[in-house]
């Protein structure tokens, strides 16, 4: 099981270059790139040189020995208007491309989620189904799978989170087996599922095997999508690795935990890349050993 980590902090302070040195020196197996400033038109990759940048970062990493093997495409993944929504899909598209030359498996696609979840469940379950199925040329084309993952939303009035797309098992599952395509597979974020009230263990469980193709794992309050480092917050970690040993889960350990190097000073967070290396290495045991077991 390969550990993994995503980009959106150390880019943003050291610049893509020096981010995957930190990263391969912290002693990480592969990265989880972030497509993050796509989203605001913003960066190398909405230039006419994003397909060289795509291909020195693979060499990059090759000199380096690191890996890239899962991405995230700039979200939200649309806005319920135009020309917005169009402007959104041909980033998304070409993230996917991008991370293909890459040499990149798996990228997550956020749903489209524009609408009140509440009020309107059965029409945004019907645009996802197109919007993934809409994906998965491309996704031949590239030669890479399309993760969808479990969301939540923010009521304004009661302020708390509530439900989203895929933000129960069942649907999730079930949008999954509807798409019926080998491209189109599962990431489940473990903070997202205790954000609406589900343990991530026993997601998990539901999701099972096949279906769960990749992860983001941090740790929450039960309350705020707090998105830092294991055992600084609530989940429960002996129960998520056993689960995750339990299904025989084949994919990636990758962390989407970024916020834990918020509040260290610049010269301190390769120092805190390692801390959070040494804390994956050690959840990645347990898996092992509950698989094993022991």
């Amino acid at each position: 099981m390969r550990l993994v980590t995503t980009t959106e902090k150390t880019a943003e302070l050291f610049g893509d270059e020096e981010s995957v040195r930190i990263l391969a020196q912290a002693g990480f197996d592969a990265i989880d790139w972030g497509f993050f400033e796509m989203a605001a038109g913003k960066g190398v990759w909405c230039t006419d040189n994003w397909k060289e940048h795509a291909l020195h970062l693979k060499e990059l990493g090759e000199e380096y020995g690191i890996g890239f093997v899962q991405a995230h495409a700039p979200f939200p993944s649309s806005y319920g208007k135009e020309p917005e929504d169009s402007v959104v899909k041909e980033r998304i598209l070409r993230s996917i491309h991008a991370a293909a030359l890459m040499g990149i498996r798996n990228i997550v696609v956020h749903p489209v989620q524009h609408r009140v979840y509440a009020k309107e469940r059965k029409r945004l379950w019907e645009e996802n189904l197109e919007f993934y199925r809409s994906l998965i040329p491309y996704c031949e084309e590239y030669g890479i799978r399309v993760c969808a993952e479990n969301m939540w939303q923010y009521d304004n009035k009661r302020r708390y989170i509530v439900d989203s797309v895929c933000s129960q098992p069942e649907e999730f599952c079930g949008l999954l087996d509807a798409l019926d395509s080998p491209w189109i597979v599962g990431c489940l974020d473990l903070g997202h599922c205790a954000l609406v009230g589900v343990e991530p263990q026993d997601f998990i469980r539901a999701m099972g095997k096949d279906r769960l193709q990749a992860l983001h794992v941090h740790d929450v309050d039960y309350l705020h999508d707090c998105h830092t480092l294991p055992f600084t917050r609530n989940l429960n970690w002996e129960a998520v690795t056993r689960a995750l040993a339990e299904i025989g889960y084949e994919g990636d350990f990758t962390f989407e935990a970024d916020s834990f190097y918020e509040g260290f000073p610049p010269q301190l967070v390769p120092d805190a890349c390692k801390l959070m290396e040494r804390t994956g290495r050690y959840l990645v045991e347990l898996i092992q050993a509950y698989a094993a077991g022991k």
